[in-house]
Order: C-alpha cells, then sequence, then structure tokens
C-alpha cells in the first residue's frame, strides 16, 4: 500500500482533474422522477451542493489556520516539520477529507450512481494508500512525536472537542487561503456551474440562455482568477499577516 501511495501522490493533482471530468460521463440517476417526482432534481442540486461547500469550508479553514506544504519536494512525500496546530489539531488529515467532502458532493450534484458507487470508494483507497504513504514518511523523520500525535488525533474524523479555543487561539489569513487555494476553487466553481447548468436544464429551460450564462460565469472566474493571479506574482498580495 506504501508503494501504491507513493505512486498517486506522484501524479496526485493530475488524478484529481481526471476524477472530475469522470462526472460527466453518462451514469444511471442516484435520485429519479419516478422515486421524487417531477421536482427529483432539488435532492441531488441541494444535497450536492451541501456537501460539496462543507468540503471547501474544511479546507479554507484549515489552510487559512495552519498551512501544509500539500506538494512534497520532487513529487515524493516530504515535510520539514510535523504540523499539528490549527484543524490538525482535530484531525489528521483535514484537506483530504475536504477533497473527498468537494467530489463526493459533486457526485451527489451531478446524480450519478456510477460517479458515487464506483468512483468515490476507488478515490477512498487512493487516499488511503497516500495517507498510508506520509504516514510512513513522517514515523521514519518524527519518530516518537509522529507515535504521540496519532494517539491523540483521527486520521480521518474530525473531532469537535476544544475546536472553538483552537478558533479562539488563531488567526485566520484568508490571504493565504486565497492565494493558495485559487487553482482549486476556479476548477471547482466552474464545475459547479457547468452541472448545475447542463445537467438540470429544468432550472434554465432555453439552451441559448444557459451557454450565455455559462459563459459568463466562466468570463467572470477567470477574471477573478487572472486577477488573484497577479496580485500573487506580482507580490501585490502576500500571504504574511501584518
Amino acid at each position: 500500500m506504501i508503494a501504491i501511495g507513493n505512486f498517486f501522490f506522484k501524479y496526485r493533482n493530475n488524478l484529481f482533474i481526471f476524477l472530475y471530468l469522470l462526472l460527466f460521463v453518462p451514469s444511471p440517476m442516484i435520485f429519479t422522477p419516478e422515486q421524487f417526482g417531477e421536482n427529483y432534481y432539488l435532492w441531488p442540486v441541494i444535497l450536492g451542493l451541501l456537501i460539496t461547500f462543507s468540503g471547501e469550508i474544511i479546507r479554507g479553514i484549515t489552510i487559512g489556520l495552519a498551512y501544509i506544504i500539500r506538494g512534497g519536494r520532487d513529487k515524493k512525500v516530504y515535510a520539514e516539520k510535523l504540523v499539528t496546530e490549527g484543524i490538525f489539531r482535530h484531525c489528521r488529515n483535514p484537506l483530504y477529507v475536504g477533497n473527498i467532502l468537494m467530489l463526493l458532493g459533486v457526485g451527489v450534484l451531478s446524480n450519478s450512481l456510477y460517479y458515487v458507487g464506483i468512483v468515490m470508494p476507488l478515490f477512498l483507497f487512493i487516499y488511503q494508500a497516500i495517507v498510508l504513504a506520509e504516514e510512513n514518511f513522517l514515523r521514519n523523520k518524527f519518530g516518537r512525536q509522529f507515535d504521540d500525535y496519532c494517539e491523540r488525533v483521527n486520521r480521518w474524523l474530525i473531532s469537535f472537542s476544544g475546536i472553538s479555543s483552537t478558533f479562539n487561539g488563531m488567526r485566520f489569513n484568508y490571504k493565504r487561503w486565497l492565494l493558495k487555494e485559487y487553482n482549486t476553487l476556479l476548477v471547482w466553481l466552474i464545475g459547479i456551474s457547468a452541472i448545475l447548468i447542463f445537467r438540470y436544464p429544468e432550472l434554465i429551460e432555453d439552451s441559448n440562455t444557459r451557454i450565455i450564462v455559462f459563459t459568463g460565469i466562466v468570463i467572470f472566474l477567470g477574471a477573478v482568477y487572472g486577477y488573484v493571479r497577479y496580485l500573487k506574482k506580482s507580490g501585490k498580495m502576500t500571504d504574511s499577516i501584518a
């Protein structure tokens, strides 16, 4: 499993995009008109948005409170220090939990039985392998310090015990969240928009209007993305807290 995890760690950014594209593969529906009536689409839309936004909220809070280097070094697992503050006090892998919820949410949103029933279990297996590879590295590097951390904090389940003191004791760095997350946000929001507009013609009945609305959303998100990227590359916005 560790060897499998190291392999997928190397390609995990491309893997995320590939899994996202699978949302648009034709599939039987989870919520059907026969079961839920003519307004069946409200179930996947509401439930899917709640799940996927909860995932991004977890990611955002995690990054804003205590950022951990996600890319490793030379596409290999690496860490300079053991990060145990912020949301990492309550879960060892909150960013991955956020990713899982984001993908599960868009899977429900797309009303895809194949995605939720086949792609998500595959995704969970891959993430479990990656986490085992990361834990192997951390245990070899930090030894007992990491073992003590594992004894206190769950691998996947987020503990809400003492979370208010975590928030009170740290300052949320929104600039870091924005600078580290803008790539993910662009792909995620465009994907959500595409699913809502083209998977559910009930929301916008005219096909031309759907294209116009989606084009407008893409242009707007692209402009915001370009502006944030400019601020980052020019050094006019940094993730340091004054």
